[in-house]
């Protein structure tokens, strides 16, 4: 598995809210500036589906992530099982004033892990920096 994680001066429960909020998720789900989160649909529940959109703000690129909830400890965890069968896991935990956000996950076999890496923390560090600006 792989592995990000990223701090933010956020509350955890501030943290999990944008983190499962897909109004708050559209705002922070993307690596650069050059792309986009579009949409987004989110049924926090073992058995419910995550879904995001994720663009090329240029529209010449996009595609759609889907992830099935296998785990739920709210505040505290989410298990989740990507539309491709790999894993995907989310804890929070508190760090000081803030929380410790860690995603692990199974590497697709297309892109080298380090780039994977490389995309994931991008994103997780704009989701702490947008949790920490609520």
């Amino acid at each position: 598995m792989i592995e990000v994680t990223a701090l933010t001066s956020a509350s955890r429960s501030t943290a999990w809210r944008a983190f499962t909020d897909p109004t708050h998720v559209v705002n922070w789900n993307f690596a650069g500036d050059d792309w986009c989160c579009p949409s987004c649909t989110n049924d926090v529940r073992v058995g419910g589906t995550l879904t995001s959109r994720m663009e090329a703000r240029d529209g010449s690129f996009g595609f759609d992530f889907e992830s099935t909830y296998t785990e739920v400890v709210e505040g505290e965890q989410i298990h989740l099982m990507m539309a491709d069968g790999r894993r995907w896991e989310v804890h929070f935990a508190d760090a000081g004033e803030g929380t410790r956000i860690t995603e692990r996950f199974d590497p697709e076999a297309e892109n080298p892990e380090d780039m994977q890496r490389m995309g994931w923390q991008m994103i997780l560090d704009r989701f702490a920096a947008y949790a920490s600006g609520l």
